[in-house]
């Protein structure tokens, strides 16, 4: 096992689904992992190794919170990891003010604040790695699914130009991309539409069929393997697609036409 940004990571969304699941697979490896939530567990774990999760209490969207939690940390975290995030499901024609701003608060500018406290600390130590976990979402918008979407593309555009700036630096960028995964990010979304919307019965019925998706969709620790591998490279990818179907479908994406992108999303999701 190499450990080239060291083996001190700041993870945060550490107390469950995809962050769970890679806070114990890299603390399993021999890593330190400080798993950042809102709600942390008391007890530190240890795994045979020298490995360790020990929980942080972080809130990623206040930058006092997250100050807080880099000071009390050790000078040499190598590895960030972003796993904190949330979904809503609502019509792009309709804006819920405080649905959308907590999602994008939490998806996108959560990122940027941790980073802002995070990678300086990596630059003066001369390298580390930020892994950001986006989604396919961000390539393949769904529908009813318009803000999410949007909110895991802004994190792709972020990934790629926060890479090259870093050029140099010695800090690593790598945008992790899941398809469908069963986690309880499912249960955790909220359905931000009024009954009396036009579009009520139909964004009920595209996200009903996501969510059975997600529910059959891959194991989180898919997710965390490959977060793993990209901890022991010293070259990363930006970009890792999870899943072999997912990384098909990325590929034909830049093949078809977008009219036929859009038609089998459309009856995928809406039957229109």
């Amino acid at each position: 096992m190499k450990f080239p940004y060291g083996r001190n990571v700041f993870l945060t969304g550490g107390s469950s689904g995809i962050g769970l699941a890679t806070a114990e697979l890299l603390a399993k490896s021999g890593y330190s992992v400080y798993a950042g939530s809102r709600n942390p567990q008391a007890d530190v774990l240890t795994f045979p190794g020298g490995g360790a999760i020990r929980p942080i209490k972080v809130d990623v969207c206040d930058l006092t919170s997250v100050g807080s939690a880099a000071d009390s940390l050790p000078d040499d975290i190598g590895i960030v990891v972003h796993c904190a995030g949330l979904g809503i499901a609502c019509p792009g024609e309709e804006y819920p003010p405080e649905a959308v701003a907590r999602q994008m608060r939490t998806n996108f500018d959560g990122v940027l604040i941790v980073n802002s406290r995070f990678l300086p600390r990596l630059r003066k130590r001369g390298g580390g790695l930020c892994i950001v976990i986006g989604s396919v979402a961000g390539v393949f918008p769904v529908p009813f699914q318009s803000h999410y979407s949007a909110s895991k593309a802004a994190l792709d555009s972020y990934a790629a130009a926060l890479r090259m700036e870093l050029h140099g630096s010695g800090v690593k960028v790598s945008l992790v991309m899941p398809g469908d995964t069963s986690t309880g990010f499912t249960a955790s979304r909220t359905y931000d539409v009024e009954e009396t919307s036009p579009y009520y019965e139909a964004c009920l019925h595209a996200v009903r069929k996501m969510e059975n998706d997600e529910v059959n969709g891959r194991a989180p620790g898919s997710v965390a393997k490959e977060i793993l591998r990209i901890c022991g490279r010293e070259s990363p990818p930006l970009r890792r697609v999870i899943g072999f179907e997912y990384k098909l479908l990325v590929f034909m994406r830049r093949l078809l036409p977008n009219r036929l992108i859009e038609y089998i999303l459309r009856k995928m999701y809406t039957n229109r």
